[in-house]
């Protein structure tokens, strides 16, 4: 007989089973069909009708008396297709455990992450692991001699875990080969008798006026950032494609604030870019070609030493919020000098504008920005033979992220991609456009 749980003799005596007329030899028993009738008799109770026969169980199982009713090779009715029936192995029974579990009622749900078995009902908790010889009941661990297995795609247990778990009586027959079981789903007390609570007396209150919400203002960016531009590429007049922040060059840098703000209870954005692009006009010679360049407004060329160039540009943004997160489109006033001696050029233009997310650790931009005409006039002092209006379209670009160090640090790293690409438009050295790019890193610090 497999080991019983804790008031098993108390359930065996209260069901009053006759166990010896369950394992008293039998032609009818040899069959399969253990006798019910000699079950409730022993109890007390009337004869009653003989159970269904529903076959031999499958091939390597055993039959289980489940309420002195067999089931053991019919399909149950809780899970198509299944059917109940005890697997012997060497000394210890196992039984199909949700087929069971179910037929008394309880809830029993499969992890299959942590391939764990819950069975829960009123008043009882059983937990399994497949492999593991352990069962926690009602939270509190026991050793099995044998860990739950899958067998054909079903779980088994030993029949401790159902009697200790659930209060059941289980018994294995070994010289009937059947496995015995008694259930009987315990009674809940009544509820105390309570009586009515007093009607109260009714009191003439007032409302309390309800607190209003707080209102949240919506996160707006305030922030200045300061980048050092990676070696840029120029391409103009001065430059076939030299390379700033050499011994030459010199250093390129960008500067860039923005805010936003609500006016007229709508969401704008102010920002200013500034960048200086370094790079040298190379001539090593009076017969090196990089040494000739073309003037303003006419073909001839003249020679030039070299120096170190000096492009500077700033345009101011105003933009109007369009989308989430922080997307703009506006326009812009565009102002752009070198120190070769050329005219200050200004054009109006406008664009589209992604401000970066700085309440967020981390965050992406970018800018597109188009001047359709940025122009200035080289007056006699620099253009002997003039004067003449010079005249450029720029497109202005950038894209980048941000990283904030911590919630509480105002100072966040900035890094990206910038430049710009001018096209000739009227009286431009040797008919050129010009074009500044390069990478960037920096430090910005938000308000």
């Amino acid at each position: 007989m497999k080991r019983l749980s804790i008031g098993v003799l108390t359930v065996l005596l209260a069901a009053g089973l006759g166990l010896n007329a369950v394992a008293a030899p039998s032609n009818h028993a040899s069959q399969g069909n253990v006798g019910p009738n000699a079950i409730a008799q022993a109890s007390g109770g009337t004869a009653a009708a003989p159970p269904a026969n529903f076959g031999s169980p499958p091939s390597g199982r055993y039959p289980i008396l489940y309420n002195n009713h067999h089931v053991y090779a019919k399909p149950d009715t809780l899970r198509k297709g299944r059917v109940l029936a005890a697997l012997v192995r060497g000394t210890t029974v196992l039984i199909p455990l949700r087929s069971m579990f179910q037929q008394m009622g309880a809830t029993v749900k499969y992890n299959r992450s942590t391939k764990t078995v819950t069975i829960s009902k009123p008043g009882a908790s059983v937990k399994v692991t497949l492999g593991k010889p352990v069962v926690i009941i009602n939270g509190e661990s026991r050793p099995l001699d044998v860990p739950p297995m899958m067998y054909k795609g079903h779980i088994l247990v030993p029949i401790r875990v159902l009697s200790e778990g659930m209060g059941a009586y289980v018994q294995w027959v070994p010289h009937r080969e059947i496995v015995v079981v008694r259930y009987l789903p315990p009674t809940p007390p009544p509820p105390p008798a309570t009586a009515p609570p007093p009607t109260p007396a009714p009191v003439a209150t007032v409302a309390p006026t309800p607190t209003p919400a707080p209102i949240v203002a919506p996160y707006q960016d305030r922030f200045i950032v300061g980048d050092y531009i990676l070696s840029p590429k120029v391409y103009n007049e001065f430059s076939p494609g030299n390379t700033g922040n050499n011994k030459r060059g010199g250093f390129s840098y960008a500067i860039r604030a923005a805010s936003e703000f609500n006016l007229f209870k709508l969401p704008w954005m102010l920002e200013g870019d500034y960048r200086q692009y370094n790079y040298p006009h190379n001539c090593t010679s009076p017969t090196d070609p990089q040494c000739m360049v073309t003037s303003i407004g006419t073909m001839t060329q003249t020679y030039v030493p070299s120096f170190v160039v000096r492009d500077y540009d700033f345009d101011g943004r105003l933009g109007l919020k369009v989308a989430n997160p922080r997307i703009y489109v506006g326009v812009g006033y565009l102002m752009r000098t070198n120190n070769a001696g050329y005219p200050r050029q200004t054009g109006w233009g406008f664009g589209a504008e992604k401000l970066p997310d700085l309440n967020r650790p981390v965050s992406v931009y970018g800018s597109v920005w188009y001047y359709p005409t940025v122009k200035g006039t080289c007056g006699t002092l620099t253009c002997p033979t003039g004067p003449y209006l010079l005249s450029y379209s720029e497109t202005k670009y950038q894209i980048g992220a941000d990283f904030t160090f911590s919630k509480t640090s105002p100072i966040f790293l900035d890094l990206g991609f910038l430049g710009d690409k001018g096209t000739a438009k009227q009286n431009t050295p040797g008919g050129i456009g010009y074009t500044h790019m390069g990478p960037y890193v920096g430090l910005g610090i938000k308000f």
